[in-house]
């Protein structure tokens, strides 16, 4: 058999190959998609800190898990808002380390992917500095949790 010829049954094989392969990686993730499970009670969150400040509102979340559960000491994972949406910037979210102080008068976030030094904020609520670039003197409601009057 020519060299030619062993060329081009090779490429037929190899583009076989790679159509057979990208089928089977379609299928995967459409398989993958039709199995994916809600999320779970974990995945529900409910907003425990709101701040507003010049243009700008700040709000903090927290696992509904850990609502008015949360023991001085105690840190979790929930999620920082920064409403830009006034200046045309949407609203993103990020992941933050939220600490109860031991003596459960102050709540501690730490915007820990961006390397901001965390922000502590008063259980009863107060003006807060959390980013120089926009949440500067926020003023924050309340932690809900520890609001005695939080859905009245």
């Amino acid at each position: 058999m020519p060299d030619t010829m062993r060329r081009t049954i090779t490429l037929k094989r190899k583009r076989g190959l790679a159509k057979r392969g990208l089928v089977a990686a379609v299928s995967f993730c459409v398989a993958t998609a039709a199995a994916a499970k809600p999320p779970g009670v974990d995945a529900v969150m409910i907003r425990m800190i709101a701040c507003e400040g010049e243009g700008v509102r700040m709000e903090v979340y927290l696992p509904l898990s850990v609502d008015r559960r949360m023991r001085g000491g105690q840190s979790v994972i929930g999620y920082y808002a920064l409403d830009l949406t006034d200046v045309n910037k949407g609203k993103p979210l990020e992941p933050v380390r939220v600490t109860l102080s031991a003596d459960e008068k102050a709540v501690t976030v730490d915007q820990y992917l961006r390397g901001l030094p965390p922000t502590r904020i008063p259980v009863t609520g107060g003006t807060v500095d959390f980013d120089q670039r926009f949440a500067k003197h926020a003023k924050c409601s309340p932690f809900q949790s520890q609001d005695p009057n939080f859905g009245n």
